[in-house]
């Protein structure tokens, strides 16, 4: 029904923009003129709004309450160890605004320092609440909705170079064999000395660029230790599934240049592992004085769902370990570990199943969440385990950054009582943005899908993989990074049904089976590009 729009905010509204409104009887409040609905940028920016992910700037009450900017730039540093002589620096992506954590390396010890959020933010301000509630940043191509107000996230809490920066420091000895072993936490002050990018680490690595010889050799000595580290967490029983993330390249004048799969970069195992090992040190100490916090956990999965694994991946003529006559829950985490491994070594050595098999490994674990009690992390076969290094995005990392403060004597104030309703917030919104990245991803991708086929014909086939089945159809991706959905109806030949066990839509009459992991060549049918859906039919399917 049309409305009768009254104009009440900022810009100029024309034929074909998207605009936020506010809905009356019978005609609606323009309230902003986002921008041109051929945009995708726009059509991003619409979207966190529409999810209600775009905060308000720092109000001038939220100022003077988070924003007590001693920060050490008067040289002046109060009840904090002065690291600002020693070398720091930050790994993170080309694209990132807001660096939550640097790193220090010495042959006999690791210092990962995490920025003291918590200075900024204290309990139980308005701005204390705001985070609390958003729980979390939330990032689409190209733009973030943060958790905190950008004059803190961008800047007073970001650990930019050449600038004094407030830290709690996790502090971490290193034996001769590079062995992790006490730690200690500590409220500090530092200077970065560089923000390294993740290409930028890998070509000094590589001996590809040049830079300072203690820069250099601080990430020779990263790389040694996070290598150590990272073999000793799966020999240990972590798991360990490769699940490449789309990246996107804009052209500036509305469109999708380019979308890319996205392999771990090698420089990222340096900050992943020591991110880890910090979060476990905090965990530890919290789990081992019995404190309460906000735990990140994953409970061990459950019998039945890994003997339903491995039925499929048998059934799919994957290789399996085998399984024991009795299973209980731990033994079904160390059989899920170990299929994750073979999964990867499979679809590494055959090329089959690259996307449709880790995703069954993953569809047999239970969904990692937080939570008061310290119920440990199967996936990383960690005993104790929190999310600490990220409070700049994170509110449980805050809360963690409040709880161990308290342990050191350096937080006076209590932890709030209602924790266990924080935990079950803080996991609903998680499961929230991914759901709109994922969307976000989904738009993106139709836009480049429509661009590509005006180029070169909408009659070409794609070869795919068939990544999922449900049924009524099956989903497969194509052309890398694009994926489809080809209802059964559109399989000429048969009537397709879902098997038992759902790894294949199998013909009634001549038997014929579409399974996960197989490759299919398929056509584009329709995008529907303001849904960014894509429907798709088998290429031999007359046009």
């Amino acid at each position: 029904m049309p409305l009768l729009l009254e104009k009440r905010g900022s810009g100029e509204a024309r034929p074909g923009d998207l605009a936020v409104v506010r809905p009356g009887r019978g005609r609606a409040r323009l309230e902003q003129v986002l921008g041109p609905a051929s945009a995708i940028e726009t059509v991003l920016e619409g979207l966190l709004v529409q999810e209600g992910e775009l905060p308000g700037a720092l109000s001038e009450s939220d100022r003077s309450e988070g924003l007590t900017l001693t920060d050490g730039r008067s040289g002046q540093v109060v009840d904090r160890v002065d690291l600002r002589g020693e070398l720091a620096f930050t790994i993170d992506p080309e694209t990132a605004k807001d660096f939550d954590d640097a790193l220090t390396l010495h042959p006999d010890r690791v210092l990962v320092h995490i920025a003291d959020v918590a200075w900024f933010v204290p309990a139980g301000t308005a701005l204390d609440r705001s985070a609390a509630e958003r729980a979390l940043s939330v990032y689409v191509p190209g733009l973030v909705a943060p958790m905190l107000p950008p004059e803190l996230s961008d800047d007073a809490c970001s650990l930019r170079p050449h600038v004094d920066r407030l830290c709690v420091t996790v502090e971490l000895s290193l034996d001769s064999d590079l062995r992790v072993g006490e730690a200690r936490f500590y409220r500090s002050v530092i200077r970065s000395s560089e923000r390294l990018t993740y290409s930028r680490a890998e070509a000094i690595l590589a001996g590809r660029e040049r830079a300072e010889p203690e820069l250099a050799e601080a990430l020779r000595l990263a790389e040694r230790v996070t290598t150590m580290i990272r073999e000793r967490r799966f020999a240990r029983g972590a798991l360990e599934i490769e699940t490449g993330e789309v990246a996107f390249a804009f052209d500036g004048e509305g469109g999708v240049a380019d979308a890319w799969r996205e392999s771990e970069p090698h420089a990222h195992m340096l900050v992943e592992e020591l991110m880890i090992l910090a979060n476990e040190a905090v965990a530890a100490l919290l789990a081992g004085r019995r404190r309460e916090a906000l735990f990140r956990v994953h409970e061990r999965p459950e019998p039945q769902s890994v003997e339903l694994l491995l039925a499929r991946l048998a059934d799919l003529e994957v290789p399996t370990p085998p399984a024991p006559e009795r299973m209980g829950p731990a033994e079904a985490a160390a059989l899920a570990a170990a299929a994750g491994e073979m999964v990867t070594e499979y679809t590494r050595r055959s090329g089959r199943g690259r996307d449709a098999f880790p995703a069954l490994v993953l569809q047999s674990l239970k969904q990692a969440r937080y939570d008061p009690r310290n119920l440990g992390h199967s996936g990383l076969a960690s005993a104790a385990y929190c999310h600490f290094t990220s409070p700049i995005r994170r509110y449980p990392d805050l809360v963690c950054h409040r709880a161990l403060l308290r342990e050191l004597g350096a937080w006076d104030e209590p932890l709030p009582e209602d924790l266990s309703e924080q935990a079950e917030h803080a996991s609903v919104r998680e499961r929230h943005a991914a759901q709109i990245e994922y969307r976000a991803d989904e738009l993106c991708l139709a836009w480049l899908l429509e661009k590509r086929l005006y180029e070169r014909g909408w009659d070409e086939p794609f070869e795919g993989e068939i990544v999922g089945l449900i049924p009524s159809g099956l989903f497969a991706r194509f052309g890398d990074v694009f994926e489809g959905f080809v209802p059964a109806r559109r399989l000429s030949g048969d009537y397709f049904e879902l098997n038992a066990l759902g790894t294949a839509l199998v013909g009634r009459r001549g038997g014929r089976r579409y399974r996960l992991g197989d490759s299919v060549d398929v056509r584009v049918q329709e995008i529907r590009r303001t849904e960014g859906k894509v429907e798709l039919v088998p290429a031999a399917t007359a046009p």
